[in-house]
């Protein structure tokens, strides 16, 4: 087994305050604990699975209790809420009940069990919902030492082996949808480091290596191993979709228990081809469901897809400890994950596109309600995992600090070692203001290092530690701070705001993204209802499958040059986490929102807006993922 390079720290205690917390308290409170009661066929699709009528469901119904567990468990990590940890107890308890002998823990009847298929000769994705049951369990598990959780996991482990593992046939890759349904590949490489048994590690390998495995037509799955390392793109691979990520972040695992730098290389390279060729100026993952190479692909942004690319993007973390896979995972939670939430926690989207406007995944993907859950659907299940991964990240290790990833107001208690924790408690309006201040309050003076990130977008990073100034650090890594601290020493950070902008091409040539820090603005035309007056926009009807903006919103061409930018105030109810005023080229002021603000009234918003002066084909860079150019100095 080879330490990952930094890792979360077990036992850590969140105390959010400020939008974030406040969208996860509404997650909590409208959803995480509700959703099973106001949906109870999301457990009772189990109890009834061999008795005839037989319920109608979609292919992967078994993953909705999965999806669930997992992001509450992770939602739990973040808030410490009694009243979630105390039902998910419960959730837990009546999940295991319906387990059958075998193992078996999903929604189709006996003569089905794990072979993906169904009564009505349908392909399911009964493995892949099995997946998601084992990461619930193992996660619960995790968090709250439940032997039981943990030895349901196993059970299911111990009935893929007996199906899947060694010669028989069919294997596993030979059962239809494999970019889904070799998922446990990832699952197995956890609980084998958590029980030690061997042939959950064998059937892992034997995943992966029918990765490339052949049939009359081609591959039967992506080859995302070797072609990987042939130094193929993701969505060059045969089978791009996005469901394929928790299949492939078994490599990452198997990196971490092997050693191997085969499994370490092609995991990194397949992360480096996402982010050049997929991931949107929202933060967003994959156009349609699927990898395209083309980051500016108006097709839907699916909220599952988003999920599982930060998902993918923790284990790069741990895997590598560059601090531009965190400053892309705030990107997307600061965008695109907020944006793919009702303000109320009561709903969340299926498509969060560039352009366009937000439509509750009950009304965008209706087609997967059924009898008991009306609520239900792959996206309405997996969203709150979105804000539950920030607990997986905000504060982790490495085996010489104790690292920083998360600004916002708030604090985090960190246990070092045994005997002595710190809490840093940070006074901050982070994302914005750059401004950041730390109160480091350890349970006793002593020597320790911390790491801080210092984002690739703020260009002049200026660090004090109790008032006096240190060096300010490098763009895009760590500051490294080893030193004697004491209960009340002070960090003060002040991160570079200024403007800095993506010039579109393809589909948005001769537009650009916006962004101060790492917020995307975007117009909404709730801001700038004024510009209406006296003229008719021209109103078309939204293409929800392409993203396609179905509105003329009128805005005004701005200029890189002199663009300007002053905060502005929303007196009325649902104000913008953030709000400028910006000066366009014919002296007129448009107010510009943060994207996770945009369309949260149901107005049309735009994220690639007119933009002069900008220079073009700004290429793709490990330094400069955003391809961006900044535009002034800071204000």
């Amino acid at each position: 087994m080879v330490a990952y390079t930094c890792e979360r720290i077990p036992q850590t205690r969140f105390q959010l305050d400020g939008h974030i917390a406040d969208y996860v308290r509404g997650l909590v409170e409208q959803w995480l604990l509700v959703a099973p009661f106001a949906n109870p066929a999301m457990l009772e699709m189990l109890r009834d699975r061999d008795c005839p009528p037989y319920r109608d469901m979609v292919p992967w119904a078994g993953e909705f209790a999965g999806k669930y567990l997992t992001g509450a468990v992770q939602v739990l990590r973040l808030t410490g809420d009694l009243r979630l940890r105390a039902w998910l107890g419960q959730f837990v308890h009546r999940l295991l009940g319906f387990q059958a002998e075998d193992g078996y823990l999903g929604p189709w009847p006996k003569a089905h069990r794990l072979t993906n298929t169904s009564p009505t000769g349908k392909v399911t994705w009964d493995t892949w919902s099995h997946y998601h049951l084992m990461l619930g369990l193992w996660l619960w598990h995790q968090e709250t030492g439940d032997e039981h959780a943990l030895a349901g996991a196993a059970r299911i482990a111990d009935s893929l082996c007996r199906l899947y593992l060694g010669a028989r046939k069919p294997r596993l890759v030979d059962t239809g949808e494999t970019d889904k349904n070799l998922a446990p590949a990832h699952a197995l490489c956890l609980l084998y480091q958590a029980t030690g048994t061997q042939r959950y590690l064998d059937l892992a390998l034997q995943i992966v290596d029918e990765f490339a495995a052949l049939g009359e037509e081609g591959f039967l799955a992506g080859d995302y191993l070797r072609q990987a390392l042939a130094g193929k793109a993701f969505h060059e691979m045969p089978r791009p979709r996005w469901e394929s990520l928790h299949a492939i972040m078994a490599l990452s695992e198997l990196a971490h228990i092997t050693g191997s730098d085969t499994y370490r290389q092609a995991f990194a390279r397949l992360w480096w081809s996402m982010l050049e060729g997929d991931r949107h100026n929202n933060g967003g993952f994959t156009s349609g469901e699927r990898a395209t190479g083309n980051p500016y692909d108006p097709h839907p942004i699916e909220t599952c897809c988003t999920v599982a690319w930060l998902a993918m993007s923790v284990e790069m973390l741990k895997l590598t400890g560059n601090s531009i896979v965190a400053d892309e995972l705030e990107l997307s939670t600061l965008n695109s994950v907020v944006g793919m939430h009702s303000v109320t926690g009561r709903w969340a989207t299926y498509n969060t596109p560039m352009n366009g406007v937000r439509r509750a995944s009950a009304h965008s993907i209706v087609f997967q309600a059924r009898e008991g859950s009306p609520e239900l659907n792959c996206c309405s299940v997996n969203s709150p995992r979105g804000f539950g991964l920030i607990s997986e990240w905000a504060a982790m290790r490495d085996p010489q600090a104790l690292i920083l990833n998360w600004y916002g107001p708030g604090q985090i208690e960190v246990p070092l070692e045994p005997g002595l924790s710190v809490t840093l408690a940070q006074e901050t309006t982070y994302p914005v203001s750059g401004r950041v201040s730390i109160r480091v309050d350890p349970t006793t003076a002593t020597t320790w290092a911390m790491k801080l990130r210092i984002p690739h977008w703020s260009q002049q990073t200026r660090v004090w530690v109790n008032g006096e100034a240190v060096l300010s650090g490098t763009p895009g890594a760590y500051l490294c701070l080893r030193r004697r601290w004491s209960p009340g020493d002070v960090i003060q950070l002040e991160l570079d705001m200024s403007l800095h902008a993506w010039p579109g091409e393809r589909e948005c040539a001769g537009l650009a993204s916006i962004y101060r820090g790492p917020v995307l603005l975007a117009f909404d035309h709730r801001y700038n209802l004024q510009r209406a007056a006296g003229s008719e926009p021209k109103v078309r009807e939204v293409d929800e499958w392409t993203g396609r903006l179905g509105y003329d919103l009128r805005i005004p061409v701005l200029n890189a040059q002199h663009l300007g930018e002053r905060l502005a105030t929303w007196e009325d109810w649902l104000p913008p986490l953030l709000l400028l005023n910006a000066m366009a080229e014919n002296g007129e002021t448009v107010r510009l929102c943060d994207f996770g603000s945009a369309g949260q009234a149901g107005t049309p918003y735009q994220s690639w807006l007119p933009l002069q002066n900008l220079p073009h084909g700004i290429a793709f860079s490990p330094q400069q993922p955003l391809r961006s150019v900044h535009l002034s100095a800071k204000q």
